[in-house]
């Protein structure tokens, strides 16, 4: 879309489409009472009791849940083999009743099936899909193949109090309307620093800088036109700069339109290099605007922000606004809203 420094100038479009080709993207339709919600592995084994506990909270809000027959599995760091993760994943995009698929956790592994999910039963009926740090990769695979309706996020204790959260948009309201949102950067966040000037538009594709990473070269789309989302947690500054240093080096951050900073949570200095220094010195040559301090990731207060949608990152004003009317073309189609229903 556009980015500017000062001025606006002209990059690839990118909203509304898959790979920078004109793909029109399968998006659903906001959930009503009594649509089903399943809970699905697709990396490493959940703690069951958090699980269930926010299973109870959604079934509170009036949706039907239900789990994956693996969801709870446990094969080393996995929750079960490969093949058995995958049927969980593909029998919720294919099964019609269920109208959005939550990830129990992230973890690993997500990585070792992103290439084999039924991209065409996504297409044919499309879903929420809520989740992030390892699943992003999931996130990506999907918007790859001209799927949208991701969340990057997961349910926290701000869905649990009445009054919800000042910082962002509780996830009930993400699930069950298309209003559009707006989040502001938080001050305390150690990315804030890293926000310059500037205004960017596109779809906002991302997440986890360790996922996007390993994506690279057959999972990751095509990141021209695109405001691209970073977070990381608990690695080493070499992993992160040589993670960095081959997005860049292999093209894959050519024509970003825009880079929005969530929180870079559990990183130690080495000597006097921060995570600061780090990623000021990878991003700030890319020349586009760039928007840090956002509640988004590992950390204290971490919010929830819908994925592929049209999006304005405004750096001047400290804010990011994802225009989810513009997308969810379904509730302008009820033919469309018809077939997501079968």
């Amino acid at each position: 879309m556009r980015s500017s420094m000062g001025q606006v100038s002209s990059a690839m479009p990118c909203f509304g489409m898959a790979e920078s080709m004109h793909v029109e993207l399968a998006t659903p339709a906001p959930l009503r009472p009594g649509d089903k919600i399943r809970f699905v592995s697709p990396a490493s084994t959940p703690n069951r009791e958090a699980v269930e506990a926010s299973a109870e909270l959604l079934r509170s809000w009036g949706f039907e849940v239900d789990f994956g027959p693996n969801a709870f599995r446990k094969l080393h760091y996995l929750a079960g083999t490969d093949e058995e993760r995958l049927s969980d994943f593909n029998q919720a995009l294919r099964d019609p009743e269920v109208r959005a698929i939550f990830a129990t956790r992230g973890g690993k592994g997500s990585y070792r099936i992103a290439d084999r999910l039924d991209f065409e039963a996504a297409k044919r009926n499309p879903k929420f899909f809520v989740g992030f740090s390892d699943v992003t990769i999931l996130h990506m695979a999907l918007w790859k193949n001209g799927i949208g309706g991701g969340i990057h996020g997961a349910l926290s204790s701000d869905d649990w109090e009445a009054q919800g959260s000042s910082i962002g948009t509780p996830l009930r309201e993400l699930l069950t309307s298309n209003d559009d949102i707006v989040l502001r950067s938080q001050a305390e966040e150690e990315t804030f620093a890293l926000t310059t000037e500037g205004k960017a538009e596109g779809p906002l594709v991302g997440g986890n800088l360790d996922s996007i990473a390993t994506a690279a070269g057959w999972a990751l789309p095509n990141l021209e036109g695109c405001i691209l989302l970073l977070e990381a947690v608990d690695m080493y500054l070499g992993q992160v700069d040589r993670q960095l240093t081959m997005l860049r080096k292999g093209g894959h951050l050519r024509g970003v339109a825009g880079i929005a900073l969530g929180q870079f949570t559990d990183f130690k200095p080495s000597g006097a290099l921060t995570i600061v220094d780090l990623l000021r010195d990878h991003l700030a040559p890319l020349n586009v605007p760039i928007l840090g301090g956002l509640p988004l990731g590992h950390g204290k207060s971490s919010q929830r922000i819908p994925l592929g949608c049209h999006t304005v990152l405004d750096a001047n004003q400290r804010e990011i606004r994802v225009f989810r009317r513009d997308l969810i073309s379904l509730l302008d189609n009820p033919q469309r809203i018809a077939q997501t229903r079968r």
